[in-house]
């Protein structure tokens, strides 16, 4: 009687457990070779008994065990990698014919190529944007409420100013061990240790009862920030390819990183005058809780390397770029000629050279020095930290203006942000979904620095009698300016990154941010306050007038010293910038 191939009993047995499968067929082909064996002796034909052990097994290794992956399928049907091989008989032994028949008889499918798994891509997005916006937010959200704060908790002037120095120390500092620590224990994990962190910070600080303990609490929050904030860029670098997809997510994140800082600042004007200082911190806790069981629930894993932590380096780089934001910051308050802003402006940038030295032969650097290789990446991280620099200028001299000068309340001040806001949101859109394509990444910075620069120099002709409709037309051109140039100064940034470093690069894109916001604002608080003690204003003016006039002397001079560094900005994304991408097309 016809035999089944052992092609049949391995498609026949689809639905039994691997192990079982394998058994079973291998006794079944096995005794049915005996039987075949023992039917050809009777007839006369030779033996099939010698060479049994052999066919079965590499009929069964051959077809059944590639098979489990693959779509069950009929008993009409053999897999798509199956040959058709029959029975495997000695030379001279007649073939099973309804065996060969429904193996031949079945055409051959190409195996489907195996398409990339696409982990919520929406998901994990509306995480890493929300993350985003709670580390930016934060920077920003606490100005408005500095005065309510100075009240309740017996602020002198000094220690108020660290409610804001110490989230930037701590965050700054740390950026760089941040950034590493994803790359080696996961960007998941760190990610979530990081929101947490943020969150419990900014639950303590909502309920603090005196002033150590809110700023204890505000460098808490920079440390998570530290850890979260280059684990959510480097996750989108490596969630979406690069290209338009990721050009498009980095418009999304642009947006968020620029407008969020307005965005503070009109909800740190609401929640003060409806609710209480306390909000400006308790806000970020159900926003934290959500984020981080979103991230429990869709964010990949991320594969870990296998190395150590470059302890020497992470010592080093915190250190060093500590005690140069403090050193600017400090300056601000008590002039660059002070001691402790001598000695610890040259004493970090002493360790920044030491950490240098020290990434030069460690075998797991904290942030690989073939990273600045690349003068595309080295002259997008430069110009960002430039651009940074005016725009945070604009921000803090122009919320006084409208406050000291204007007259406006701290809701009104923040509302009027609002413009700058969506022309973040426009231009980044627009340019992450199609001027980019169109014009190429340098034509759109390049513009959107010239943009910048005129929002600065417009803000020159502000005096005691501009209304708010002069300061409308700066924040348009800013917003548009910042929302162009930053989502291409974010892909070059990230250029030709490797997987294993995306987590060291986005820690490099946050640090010149970052560094940008910190000095940029000492050096522009230390020109305006040179330019205000320098000001002779003669008798008969009464006391708000004085103030006003020396107020817009020390802005003008800010406002001009910011146009220099948007000038810097728009030199290395015409020149350096340039030329390094032009000779990678021309190669």
């Amino acid at each position: 009687m016809p035999m089944p191939t052992p092609a049949a009993l391995a498609i026949w047995s689809r639905d039994a457990s691997p192990p079982t499968s394998v058994k079973t067929s291998r006794a079944v082909v096995t005794s049915l070779a005996r039987l075949r064996a023992a039917s050809a002796r009777s007839l006369g034909a030779p033996s099939l008994e010698a060479p049994a052990s052999m066919r079965t097994s590499s009929a069964i290794t051959t077809i059944l065990l590639p098979n489990r992956r693959h779509p069950p399928y009929s008993k009409w049907r053999r897999p798509p990698h199956v040959t058709a091989i029959g029975w495997f008989s000695p030379a001279g032994t007649e073939h099973n014919p309804v065996s060969d028949q429904l193996i031949a008889d079945t055409p051959a499918v190409a195996r489907p190529p195996v398409a990339p798994r696409h982990e919520r891509r929406g998901l994990v997005l509306a995480v890493i944007l929300t993350a985003q916006l709670m580390v930016v937010l934060d920077m920003s959200i606490v100005n408005v409420a500095l005065p309510d704060m100075q009240t309740a908790l017996g602020f002198s002037p000094t220690g108020l100013s660290w409610v804001l120095n110490a989230y930037s120390l701590a965050f700054g500092g740390l950026l760089l061990l941040g950034a590493r620590t994803g790359d080696l224990l996961g960007r998941r994990p760190t990610f979530l240790v990081g929101i947490t962190l943020f969150t419990l910070a900014s639950l303590a600080g909502g309920f603090a009862a005196d002033g150590t303990a809110l700023i204890v609490s505000r460098a808490i929050q920079g440390i998570g920030a530290a850890f979260a904030a280059p684990a959510t860029l480097s996750l989108l670098t490596t969630m979406f390819p690069e290209g338009r997809e990721r050009t498009r997510a980095l418009g999304l994140y642009t947006a968020v990183s620029v407008g969020g800082v307005s965005f503070g600042l009109v909800a740190g004007g609401i929640l003060t005058e409806l609710a209480s200082w306390r909000w400006v911190m308790l806000v970020n806790v159900p926003i934290g809780i959500a984020v981080a069981t979103m991230a429990w629930l869709a964010v990949p894993h991320t594969p870990r390397r296998h190395g150590r932590f470059d302890l020497g380096g992470a010592i080093s780089s915190t250190l060093g770029v500590s005690g140069v934001v403090y050193g600017f910051v400090h300056a601000a308050g008590h002039g660059w000629s002070n001691p402790v802003t001598l000695v610890t402006i040259v004493g970090g940038i002493a360790l920044l050279a030491a950490f240098v030295a020290l990434e030069r032969t460690a075998a797991e650097p904290i942030t690989p020095l073939s990273l600045f290789n690349s003068r595309i990446r080295s002259g997008a991280l430069l110009a960002r930290m430039f651009l940074i620099a005016g725009a945070m200028g604009a921000f803090f001299f122009l919320t006084q203006y409208l406050q000291d000068v204007l007259g406006f309340s701290p809701i009104q001040a923040g509302l009027a942000f609002l413009p700058m806001t969506a022309g973040v949101f426009l231009a980044s859109q627009s340019s992450s979904r199609f001027l980019i394509d169109r014009f190429g990444e340098r034509a759109v910075m390049i513009v959107g620095a010239v943009l910048s620069l005129l929002s600065l120099l417009w803000l020159t002709r502000l005096d005691v009698g501009s209304g708010y409709g002069d300061v409308v037309v700066s924040l348009v051109l800013l917003g548009l300016g910042n929302g162009l140039a930053f989502v291409p100064l974010t892909s070059s940034a990230l250029h030709d990154v490797a997987p294993h470093e995306a987590g060291a690069a986005a820690g490099l894109v946050n640090v010149a941010q970052q560094l940008g916001s910190a000095l940029g604002l000492a050096g522009l608080v230390t020109v305006s306050g040179h330019a205000s003690r320098a000001l002779d204003l003669g008798p008969g003016l009464d006391a708000v007038r004085r103030a006003h006039e020396t107020f817009l002397t020390g802005a003008h001079a800010a406002f001009e010293a910011a146009s220099v560094t948007v000038v810097v900005t728009l030199v290395l994304v015409t020149f350096v910038v340039r030329r390094e991408q032009e000779a990678a097309d021309r190669g």
